[in-house]
């Protein structure tokens, strides 16, 4: 297998870990408080992470990466409190779109922040992905403006903030274990305030407000502990075998044609035409992004012997 393709397939794993953690997540904020919810969804992994740890070798983080691995929790902690409250007011694939805005932000973050320079093509399918997206949320006149859509896109930049800081950390000797082991146990002490908050508006810390059993909560639970490694793991493994974080950006999206696939099959909702249409277009923007690198060494040795 190709250095270039494997990030690609590690990106598409972590995407479709995503989307049955949004699946999953949307049942639980039925069954769970939002702020019990949000901390668990980081404590549990990170416990997980850190027992694989302990079983070979637990080191602390070195001071170097304290700063950019503290920016990723903040924007993690952000990201999937932002996430979770789109996800309680809105439809699966609304939520799940307005996540997937994150990718436009990361060139820009990374032009801001670090001057990269972006290529034209990732420009071209990040533009068409976009395209994808307005056509995806199925008519734009009738995307009116809620708050719960504004914390939706709130989650996407803070989505970009995680993942441009996740490209930097890989670039350490830390392992991608390692990594996210800090990481989301940093995130779940972030997140104590959300339960606090909870705890003096509503006078209680209840974990339960659904129905359900306890231990099917806790299979759902250590469901989403699993995806959510299995998506950091992969995305830190992709983003290692990269120069620039905004070369995956457009593969991200794919998150919402699993997204749309699972709205389908489990809501029994129908596509229009216009939502079809966008997920075409968000394929072809990610075709366009693979095959342009192809095309471009198989026409730089033929440009070169017709000029001689």
């Amino acid at each position: 297998m190709t250095r270039q393709l494997l990030p690609i397939l590690f990106v598409l794993s972590s995407t479709f870990s995503v989307s049955i953690n949004g699946l999953l997540s949307n049942y639980l904020t039925e069954q769970i408080s939002l702020e019990w919810l949000g901390f668990l969804r980081f404590l549990m992994p990170a416990m997980l992470l850190m027992l694989v740890l302990l079983c070979s070798k637990l080191r602390l983080p070195p001071k170097a990466l304290l700063v950019p691995l503290s920016i990723r929790a903040l924007c993690i902690a952000g990201c999937q409190l932002c996430f979770i409250i789109s996800l309680s007011q809105l439809s699966l694939v609304e939520s799940v779109v307005l996540f997937g805005t994150g990718p436009l932000f990361i060139p820009v973050l990374e032009k801001l922040i670090f001057s990269v320079k972006l290529k034209v093509s990732t420009i071209a399918a990040l533009a068409m992905t976009f395209i994808g997206v307005l056509l995806l949320s199925g008519s734009l006149s009738g995307f009116t403006f809620k708050p719960a859509l504004l914390i939706g896109l709130c989650a996407g930049l803070f989505n970009a903030g995680s993942q441009l800081s996740l490209h930097r950390a890989t670039k350490s000797d830390m392992s991608p274990v390692e990594i996210n082991a800090w990481t989301l146990a940093f995130a779940a002490v972030v997140f104590v305030p959300v339960l606090l908050t909870g705890f003096v508006l509503n006078h209680s810390l209840t974990v339960m407000t659904g129905n359900t059993d306890g231990w099917l909560l806790f299979v759902g639970l250590l469901a989403v502990s699993v995806l959510i490694i299995n998506t950091q793991i992969f995305r830190a493994k992709a983003y290692k075998l990269v120069e620039s974080s905004s070369q995956l950006a457009p593969y991200l999206f794919t998150n919402l044609l699993f997204a749309s696939i699972w709205q389908f099959l489990f809501f029994n909702v129908a596509f229009s035409g216009l939502q079809i249409l966008g997920l075409a277009v968000i394929v072809a923007a990610n075709v366009l992004n693979v095959a342009s690198p192809i095309v471009q060494k198989k026409w730089q040795p033929r440009k070169a012997v017709g000029s001689i």
